[in-house]
């Protein structure tokens, strides 16, 4: 059980800082379990919010196979959407749920703001073998632990094999093969683009930075040190700047009808995206069966390949959970036991890859291959897996930097700035959300 958990301590694991403290409930002070009698024997009850999908499923699996403790579900709507507002609503009038979703950029925040509770000590050696360090530590800072990983998402390449083959391109193994194959595409199908660069996608930058090299938040000398414009994130930058100045990739969101049409007329012959998309593709598009492939992200440098992340979740124990035991073993179920997965797969084709290597089976077998040709994806997601850099941390207020950084974004598609230009004001965006916070904080743009 852990200790009494405050905002003085969660701020201490994460960056050993300190600030005025504000008590958060635990398993051990207050209110007691929710029970109900049970022919003698006492069920614990267990609050879940989510907004992925198959998680009814996965409720009702568990619920069907566990007596002991029984699982009330809520689906909410996904955090962009309102989700976390929801849930950080709810966490200030005390009535959390037990069990949360949350997006590995939100852990930060969560974190620091006490919602989500410091479970290092209910994390035991048995789940952490199960689970990829990779994928751990994101939502690991300082030794603490603050959210279990459900999957871990590597960004990929994927692309259109039939209009590879029309255009004479080979699967680019570097960005200046990639660069090159966008300029043959424009040549040759001027209505064509080999890749969109998303206005909507400050987590698809963050990928391509993180994969430079670059670290746009870390925690050593006891403080948020800021750096979103460091030399590999300015090298990313100017990369897509010259391909959208010389119209050799298109610039607008990736989500909603505009997006969309591009894929599904062809126009679009590849996108930079998590292995999740892969399934995300099979749903929306059906009709392109047996034209997609997934080839790794390409690579700056081939001699020492790296990978980052796009996309993934994470179930945290809230601050006003009654019974973190229950809701830890409820969670352990959901991210390692293959019942789980497979319910969860239930509801739909996925290509989630599991954070807990014993499930990729499960979800290998599940996976239909003839809309990929027979490709193996889960092998290849797994090998790019490996290359995951592990040394970076997403800061404490990204929902945020996210809109900021987007906003920018758009106005660099209509020619009011540049890429550079919005990850600047990103930067500048986030410094006062962090200072609000009490936090000690450094910024560098090298």
């Amino acid at each position: 059980m852990p200790g009494q958990q405050s905002r003085r301590s969660v701020l201490a694991a994460l960056a050993a800082l300190s600030l005025s403290g504000v008590s958060a409930c635990t398993g051990s002070g207050g209110r007691q379990p929710r029970t109900t009698g049970t022919t003698g024997k006492s069920t614990t009850r267990v609050t879940f919010w989510s907004a992925l999908r198959g998680s009814q499923e996965v409720v009702a699996e568990f619920n069907r196979t566990h007596r002991h403790i029984q699982v009330d579900f809520q689906q909410v709507p996904s955090g962009a959407l309102g989700g976390y507002a929801k849930l950080s609503n709810a966490a200030r009038a005390g009535n959390a749920p037990d069990v949360a979703t949350i997006e590995y950029p939100q852990v930060p925040g969560f974190a620091i703001d006490g919602v989500a509770r410091d479970i290092t000590d209910l994390v035991d050696a048995d789940l952490r073998g199960k689970l990829l360090p990779q994928a751990l530590q994101l939502t690991t800072f300082d030794r603490r632990v603050f959210s279990v990983p459900l999957d871990v998402e590597p960004m990929v390449l994927h692309y259109r094999t039939d209009l590879f083959r029309e255009y004479g391109l080979d699967v680019p193994a570097t960005w200046d093969d990639f660069e090159e194959a966008a300029r043959v595409v424009r040549k040759r199908a001027p209505d064509r683009r080999l890749a969109l660069f998303p206005t909507d996608g400050m987590t698809q930058f963050a990928a391509w930075s993180w994969q430079a090299g670059s670290r746009w938040f870390d925690t050593s000398k006891g403080a948020w040190n800021v750096s979103m414009a460091d030399a590999p994130s300015r090298r990313v930058a100017g990369y897509w700047q010259r391909l959208w100045d010389q119209d050799l990739v298109f610039m607008n969101p990736t989500e909603g009808a505009r997006g969309t049409a591009q894929i599904g007329q062809g126009r679009l012959l590849a996108r930079l995206s998590g292995a999740w998309d892969a399934g995300a593709q099979m749903n929306a598009h059906p009709g392109q069966a047996g034209k997609w492939a997934v080839a790794p992200l390409p690579q700056w440098d081939t001699r020492r390949p790296v990978s980052a992340t796009h996309g993934g979740s994470t179930f945290a124990v809230t601050k006003d959970c009654r019974n973190p035991e229950a809701a830890m073993e409820f969670i352990s179920w959901q991210v390692t036991h293959p019942d789980a997965l497979r319910a969860r797969l239930s509801s739909g084709t996925s290509s989630q890859f599991p954070a807990a290597p014993g499930l990729i089976e499960v979800g290998r077998k599940a996976f239909d291959r003839s809309y990929y040709s027979g490709q193996d994806i889960y092998a290849l997601f797994r090998e790019q897996t490996r290359l995951i850099d592990d040394r970076w941390t997403w800061g404490p207020r990204m929902t945020a930097t996210q809109k900021v950084m987007q906003d920018g974004f758009a106005r660099a598609a209509g020619g009011q700035g540049t890429i550079i230009g919005a990850v600047h004001e990103a930067q500048r965006g986030t410094m006062p959300d962090l200072k609000a916070l009490g936090l000690s904080t450094t910024a560098h743009s090298s």
